[in-house]
Formats: structure tokens, sequence, C-alpha cells
């Protein structure tokens, strides 16, 4: 027996997921219907294609091999569907995008709200994750990074800059040593990154500053700013963050302006799909203008 497609959709699921359940909750089929149907293809292609850990459902060196077929299998699927959609129509289906934290909780909540208001037979998942998506297993349609992949066949845009400064407080700046210089932090507690677990260089704010110290640190956006709006320490924040932080205050303007980029990466295989392009168009506008509008805001 030759793995047709739907056999390739469940061997893609399960990679993905690792787990029979979860990729059961995705195809909507039962779990158990998913184990026979591994079953049934490893049988087909007389190969054993998972191995079963703590970690779950891995694939083995000829289930890698497999699932590139499939992924190819798979991008000429979404290409046919997307070049089906004419132009003037509404976007319709299911979009994934990837991103950082900053990104996933600042920025895209309202973007896609606007897109979804305007396509309302599309569905838009937000997949937000402190490390670098993996496009090539699919985890993603398209993924927002911080900067630009230079390995693998990709097609990556550039979306637009943004601005980061340090934040405090006013109520940690009134009750705290007087902040100067640069050389004046190490006297206060430092909010930001763990370490050893910044997934990109562009993201390692604090070390390129000297700092060698981070005494409250988490892998989340989010975490660092209820800290920093608790009035715990200082840390540095993107400025599209601030309006959602009225009681914070920007420090060191005239020593510390950090700018970076957001890109958009996704399969080179989409490039003929339709559906993708025009979203992503939509997504990279959206963004743009969301970044200049708190921006703005963040400066008064």
């Amino acid at each position: 027996m030759t793995p047709n497609w739907d056999d390739m959709r469940i061997l893609l699921a399960v990679a993905r997921e690792e787990s029979l359940s979860a990729a059961g909750r995705v195809l909507k089929i039962d779990p158990a219907t998913v184990g026979r149907r591994i079953a049934r293809l490893e049988a087909a292609v007389n190969a054993v294609l998972f191995t079963k850990s703590q970690q779950g459902y891995l694939l083995t060196e000829s289930g890698q091999r497999l699932m590139e077929h499939g992924l190819q299998a798979e991008e000429a699927m979404r290409a046919a569907m997307g070049m089906v959609s004419a132009p003037t129509q509404s976007l319709r289906g299911q979009i994934r995008i990837g991103a950082p934290d900053g990104a996933a909780n600042y920025l895209l909540p309202q973007v896609c709200a606007r897109i979804s208001d305007a396509n309302p037979d599309l569905d838009i998942q937000i997949l937000a994750l402190p490390r670098i998506i993996n496009l090539s297993r699919r985890e993603a349609d398209m993924a927002v990074t911080v900067s630009a992949p230079t390995a693998g066949k990709l097609l990556v845009q550039k979306i637009t800059d943004y601005r980061l400064h340090l934040v405090a407080t006013q109520d940690y700046l009134a009750g705290h040593a007087q902040i100067h210089s640069i050389a004046d932090l190490k006297g206060h507690r430092m909010i930001g990154y763990i370490p050893d677990m910044i997934f990109d260089r562009e993201l390692d704010y604090l070390n390129d500053m000297g700092i060698d110290r981070v005494a409250l640190a988490s892998n989340s956006v989010s975490v660092q700013l209820r800290q920093v709006s608790q009035g715990l320490g200082v840390c540095v924040a993107h400025d599209f963050t601030l309006p959602f932080h009225p009681d914070l205050r920007k420090i060191l303007t005239d020593q510390i302006s950090l700018t970076r980029g957001f890109y958009l990466v996704r399969h080179q295989g989409d490039q003929r799909n339709e559906l993708l392009n025009r979203f992503a168009q939509t997504l990279i506008r959206g963004i743009r203008d969301e970044v200049a509008q708190l921006e703005a805001q963040g400066s008064t």
C-alpha cells in the first residue's frame, strides 16, 4: 500500500504534537484511531516511524525521511488551495502565526482582531513561544521574528523597526538611589530575561549594557513588565508596551535608546499561496501601523 495524503496528514500531526491525543484534537478524530492509522502506515512502509518516550512520540530516522515528503505534499496542497481564492474575496480558512512574547501580547491581539473583523470566515491563531518557531515542522504558517534568518528555504520580509528604553515606576525611582548614568544601574535591582534562555542575540539587552546580573528574571516580557509595574526594579521595555503600562517612566533616554526590528518569516513554498500572500501583507501593514501608533502614545 502506498501512503496517501490522509496518511501523511496524520503523520505530520503526530510529529508536531508529539502525542496521539493532541494530534487527535487537531485532526478531530479519536486518539485510538490516530494510533491505528500510524500503525497501518508503519506496516505500509515497513518501518518504525515513531518511538515513544517520556517526552512523547518522537520521529525515528525513517519517520524524519517520510515527514519530508509529507511536508512537500502539504505545501503543494496549501498552494493549490491558496490559488483557488480570488483576490477580491475575503480571506477564509485558518492561519497560525508564531511570535515572541512581546509581539504576541502587545501587538498581535489588536492587529489580528482588525483582520478578523474584515474577514469573518478567517480563523487566526497566535502561537506565543519564548523560542524560535520551527516553521519546517509547520508549528506555524508564518512567524514574526526579531532577527532575519539566513539559513533555510524561507521568505523574509522586514516589517518595521521598534524602540526600547529602560523603565521603572515613579515610586521606585523616588524610593531608591538616583540614576544618572549606566554605572548607577549596578546599585539597582535589574529585571530581564533568563540569561541562558535568551533565544536570539538581539534580546540580550542588559549584557550589551555591561550588566552581568539579573536579580529577577523571566523568559516572558509580560512577567518582566508586571514586576517592574509593581515597583520591584528596572527593566528594558519596548516603547509599544508603554501605553499598556502608564505607571512606567523612561529613564536615561539620553544614554540608552535601543532599536530592533521585526521580520515576517514564511515557507518559501508558500509564495504561490494567494491566501497567505494576502494575509502576510495585511499583517505587515497592521503591525507597522500599530507599532507607530503605540510608540507615539508612549512618548507623550
